[in-house]
Order: C-alpha cells, then sequence, then structure tokens
C-alpha cells in the first residue's frame, strides 16, 4: 500500500471541460474531493453571476480635471508673487498647499503632468527657502525637484525636453551658503555633465562651480 507520502508525489492529469454557455466545470473523475472542489467553484461562480456588478463597477478614467490643474497654477503665481515682495515664508506656505494638491492626483491621470507640477513647485519652493535663508530645507526641495524631473532628453515623438538646471543652481547655491565646498563642486560637476554649459543656466552653473573651487583651494 502506498504511503500518504507516496500519494502526495504522485500527478494525474485530468482533463477539464467548461461549458461554453453555463461556464460551469466538469472533470471525468470518480474522486470525490476533487468533485468537491469543482461544485465549489461552480457555487462560488454562480453567485457572483447574482451580484449586482453594474453598480460595483468602478467609473471609467474621466479627462484631468482642469480645476486642479489651475489652481496649482494660481497657487505658484501667488507664492512668485510674494516671494518677489521679500514675503518667503508666504511663499513656502502657498507652495506647501500646491504640492499637496499636485500630489493628490487620481492615479489614472498621466503620471508625466503630476512629474513636472511637482518639479516646478519644489523648484519654486527650494528658491523660496534659499530666500528665507532655509538652505538645508531649500536643498531637500531642490533634491525632490531633481527626483521629479532630471536631465534634458527627447520626447516619444522626437521633442526636445527641456533640462532642469535651475533646481541644480539652486542647490548649488545652498551647499555654498552652508559652507559644503567639497559637496557643492561634485554637486555642480554633476550638474553640467548633465545639462551642459553651453546654455544660460549651464554658464550659471559653470560661474557657481569655478567659485566652489576657489573655496576649496583656499580652505584647503
Amino acid at each position: 500500500m502506498a504511503s500518504s507520502d507516496d500519494a502526495l508525489e504522485t500527478y494525474t492529469h485530468l482533463p477539464l471541460h467548461i461549458d461554453p454557455q453555463t461556464k460551469q466545470i466538469t472533470a471525468l473523475s470518480s474522486d470525490k474531493s476533487l468533485q468537491d472542489a469543482i461544485a465549489n467553484i461552480n457555487n462560488l461562480h454562480n453567485a457572483m453571476k447574482l451580484l449586482e456588478t453594474p453598480n460595483n463597477i468602478p467609473p471609467p478614467p474621466v479627462p484631468v480635471n482642469p480645476k486642479r490643474s489651475a489652481n496649482v497654477q494660481k497657487l505658484r503665481e501667488n507664492a512668485a508673487n510674494a516671494s518677489r515682495k521679500g514675503q518667503h515664508a508666504d511663499a513656502i506656505r502657498l507652495l506647501g498647499v500646491a504640492i499637496d494638491m499636485a500630489t493628490a492626483r487620481p492615479g489614472w491621470e498621466p503620471m508625466g503632468l503630476a512629474r513636472e507640477e511637482l518639479a516646478l513647485m519644489y523648484l519654486s519652493r527650494a528658491a523660496a527657502n534659499a530666500g528665507a535663508q532655509n538652505f538645508p530645507e531649500g536643498l531637500i526641495d531642490a533634491e525632490c525637484s531633481l527626483e521629479c524631473k532630471r536631465g534634458p532628453g527627447q520626447g516619444p515623438n522626437g521633442e526636445k525636453i527641456p533640462g532642469n538646471g535651475r533646481a541644480y543652481i539652486v542647490g548649488g547655491r545652498c551647499l555654498m551658503e552652508m559652507g559644503r565646498w567639497d559637496d557643492a563642486v561634485e554637486w555642480l560637476e554633476r550638474a553640467i555633465d548633465i545639462e551642459g554649459k553651453d546654455n544660460e543656466d549651464g554658464r550659471e552653473l559653470t560661474r557657481q562651480l569655478a567659485d566652489a573651487k576657489s573655496h576649496v583651494k583656499h580652505t584647503g
């Protein structure tokens, strides 16, 4: 007589049949445990068919909510006006609300839209933090902006995607203001490798790098 261990290692292939109309499963077998399992599956299927599924199906994705986009943009504009007046704390507060609003976009909306918004919001808040001399916070926001949008590239249709040089510029300023000259040199060299130096942002990054290197030599 075969042991229970031997029985567990034995595999017997039994073809299953699914009725095309009722979707009920049947198998040509006298094994009671198998027939019970199939009966349970069929009963579950029948129970699910009785559910009022039209009321339980989530609605299809809707287009991007223009009101949310307009509110995010309005908050950014108000924050920019506050920063120009030297009201950096107000700008930081407004941009915090804008960031929360952008991150709360429904999952069915294009991820690229949220990332583009967040890159701008974090960059603006990084600049506001730098203006308020909150340099550690400004550096973190610059890094967050770069996480959302890093470096120039090419889109799926061949269009040119601009980089995020301003985030590197603000981050470089924060590092230098904190006296982290070695970190600033490394940051700015990486920025120039990614963004290039033949545009306005690249020229500012190059100027910052020269300044940072001069302090490294002086302190060394």
